[in-house]
């Protein structure tokens, strides 16, 4: 009995103040947004620092039982090591083909040459042919 009454005040307030209900409703829905975007983001920074955690202790341990007579402050070291890491990461996927035959390599090629010209064609109203430039200004 007590929901069917809420159920009737809730459809009475609606339909007395119905901007108020629309902007009740819209701020809900933002700040529903914001906090699953806020919790992806915890997520995402989270699982990374978990692994670099993971990574420092193992490259840790590693260091300890190789030379247990150093007795530096790998703190500024860490960071250089992610930055190198992540430059080294970079270096390779450049390097990589990510093409498998060749046929493909000349397919996505062409593509990108077709994507210029269709670019070219966009932003001067013209392709950029050597030898028909100077006659279209003319004419």
């Amino acid at each position: 009995m007590a929901l069917l009454s809420n159920i009737l005040a809730a459809y009475s307030f609606v339909s007395e103040n119905p901007e108020r209900a629309a902007l009740y409703f819209v701020s809900g829905v933002c700040i529903g947004l914001v906090l699953t975007l806020a919790a992806l983001v915890m997520r995402i920074s989270c699982h990374t620092d978990c692994r670099q955690r993971s990574r420092k202790k193992c490259l840790q341990d590693r260091e300890n039982s190789s030379d247990s007579s150093d007795s530096e402050d790998g703190s500024s070291d860490t960071a250089s090591d992610i930055s190198v890491r992540r430059h080294r990461r970079f270096e390779r996927t450049l390097n990589k083909n990510v093409f498998t035959s060749a046929e493909e390599l000349e397919r996505a090629q062409r593509l990108e040459e077709r994507e210029r010209i269709i670019r070219e064609i966009w932003m001067n109203g013209q392709p950029e042919v050597p030898g028909t430039r100077s006659l279209n200004r003319y004419y």
